[in-house]
């Protein structure tokens, strides 16, 4: 069986998260996708049943966990079936354990995917997740007066802003602390963030997700879109600039990702989230 490893989120061709990509003429057994996953080692592997359709069922799987949904190995996943001329250019409905998502791929190959319409849970206090991020409280918020905002668009994350692009880079990660915290509050993982930026982007960020395996990946294009919505809920962005969001992401760990974000805002709410991406193929390889 072939499993393709294909870098998503790519920032200027380089860089991006790699995931697996399994296509399958059928669903595989659970466990025989978890001991794929596992053996191939990324923060998710995509098993795509391909069906010669325009609609396709994919399921997504971490090292140790089947997850919903996972933006950076959809992205993946189609980016895939375009080089390999399985696709052609269009839009396509991918079935998922969070329900149905559109998927688009235009001519040039970059893949875009709505997401589910947000939603916002609980927040938390600076002194709640200082310790596990190695950070003094007064490091965490700064001064837009952002709160740790529980926040989903088909996975819980923890959003924790942080008050500058050095702090940020500094964070020193307790995974054991990171973990009890996340699941303590239904969350999969931390993603911290700050407004600071290094390309002019929206928003430079981190993410630690131990929950399913995660210490750290490089993109992450659900956290990334919930990102945007928690952003226009407390008015940060531009009502104008909801359209071009831009997330820069793995800079920390050297591999530069870049992750678009689209928001349709209908009389003040949001109506429509997408995220889009390019993608390159990095290997073949073979599983028993």
């Amino acid at each position: 069986m072939k499993a393709y490893v294909v870098d998503a989120f790519t920032c200027d061709g380089q860089g991006g998260n790699p995931a697996g990509v399994v296509l399958v003429n059928e669903v595989l057994p659970k466990e025989r996708m978890q001991a794929i996953a596992a053996r191939l080692g990324f923060s998710e592997t995509a098993f795509v049943v391909f069906s010669g359709t325009s609609r396709h069922k994919i399921r997504f799987f971490t090292p140790e966990n089947e997850v919903a949904l996972c933006g950076h190995a959809t992205i993946a996943s189609y980016f895939l079936l375009f080089h390999l001329g399985q696709i052609q250019a269009g839009p396509f409905v991918m079935e998922t354990l969070a329900g149905e998502q559109a998927v688009s791929v235009d001519t040039t190959g970059s893949v875009g995917m709505t997401q589910n319409l947000p939603v916002f849970g609980s927040t938390l206090r600076g002194s709640d997740v200082a310790p596990a991020l190695g950070m003094a409280p007064e490091l965490i918020g700064g001064p837009t007066g952002l709160p740790i905002q529980i926040a989903s668009t088909g996975l819980n994350k923890i959003f924790v802003p942080v008050v500058s692009l050095e702090a940020l880079h500094e964070i020193k990660p307790d995974f054991e602390r990171i973990a009890r915290i996340s699941e303590a509050n239904d969350s999969i993982g931390m993603y911290c963030y700050c407004l600071e930026t290094i390309r002019g982007s929206t928003a430079h960020c981190r993410n630690f997700a131990p929950v399913v395996g995660i210490r750290e990946d490089s993109a992450t294009g659900t956290s990334a879109a919930a990102l945007g919505c928690v952003l226009h809920h407390y008015g940060i962005i531009d009502p104008v600039l909801t359209e071009r969001l831009v997330f820069e992401q793995g800079f920390c760990i050297q591999q530069p990702s870049e992750i678009h974000v689209l928001l349709k805002i209908t009389e003040g709410a949001i109506t429509r989230v997408e995220i889009a991406g390019r993608a390159s193929l990095r290997e073949v390889c073979l599983v028993p």
